[in-house]
């Protein structure tokens, strides 16, 4: 990663040419915009353009036999590497990133032939439990959801990649610190919980959109993991613990929880005093 690292930041034709290759390799064309964030977040979004024009054009390409991803992704990172530049702030990016989720959401509703393939898989199953009709056009709504918001989730991380690679060039340790900080500040906290409320009574939207508003709250509770972990002097088995605890949805609930509970009451600040 270093190496490829330092290769795209010598120069203008080294990144356009990084870029391009990668978005021509299936899979490994996600880590086309991660290159182009590297370059925003470093040189700006002028500079970074010139990469972007050159970046989405074997992207494209993979759209015409039918992999959109790559394509959102890019344009995603892309504004989200921009918010992060511009703001220096992980919460008002986590924030920015529920707009990939929503915009994934719309692109499938207009472009229904998208998903046709997975009912077409899931066909035999809904058959079986005489599941039809309005039922169907539910579940489809809930499935377009839950595709909004790992692409969601998929941006954020491509964008915490191309910061960490940016750190690590140009600030070692840097995106540590910067991670362990993540935050939501309360009035950001109460306005998702306001909005996950709603959502889970189906008042103006939709109630798989709590997906979008608890995902910064994931985060922010992943990093509040991580901050007690390193003050505490935990060992790294503790974190790998945690991360396998939170495949389960109780565990999510609970971190949600905790990263509302920090916004007003700061853990972090709470354990350097003790400390």
């Amino acid at each position: 990663m270093r190496g490829l690292a330092e290769f795209v930041m010598r120069g203008r034709k080294q990144a356009i040419l990084a870029s391009v290759c990668l978005g021509l390799l299936p899979l490994i064309n996600l880590f086309s915009p991660v290159l182009v964030g590297l370059v925003l977040l470093r040189k700006g979004a002028r500079e970074a353009f010139s990469v972007f024009v050159w970046a989405i054009l074997p992207l494209i390409a993979w759209t015409l036999v039918g992999d959109f991803v790559p394509v959102l992704m890019l344009i995603g990172v892309y504004g989200l590497a921009w918010i992060l530049r511009r703001t220096e702030s992980w919460e008002y990016t986590l924030i920015a990133a529920i707009g990939i989720g929503l915009g994934v959401e719309g692109y499938l509703r207009f472009q229904p032939a998208v998903l046709d393939l997975v009912f077409q898989q899931l066909e035999p199953y809904l058959s079986q439990n005489n599941v039809e009709g309005l039922e169907v056009n539910e579940i489809r709504g809930v499935v377009i959801s839950i595709f909004g918001s790992v692409y969601m989730f998929l941006g954020i991380v491509l964008t915490m990649l191309a910061r960490w690679m940016q750190a690590k060039l140009y600030n070692p340790g840097g995106f540590q610190k910067e991670f362990h900080q993540l935050r939501m500040e309360h009035r950001v906290a109460l306005l998702l919980l306001v909005f996950i409320i709603l959502a889970s009574f189906e008042i103006l939207m939709p109630q798989a959109w709590v997906l979008f508003f608890t995902l910064p709250l994931v985060f922010s509770g992943i990093s509040l993991a991580h901050a007690v972990c390193e003050k505490r002097g935990l060992p790294s088995l503790a974190l790998v613990m945690f991360y396998v605890l939170l495949l389960l949805p109780i565990t999510v609930q609970i971190i949600v929880f905790l990263a509302l509970i920090d916004s007003w009451y700061d853990f972090r600040k709470k354990l350097e005093r003790a400390s």
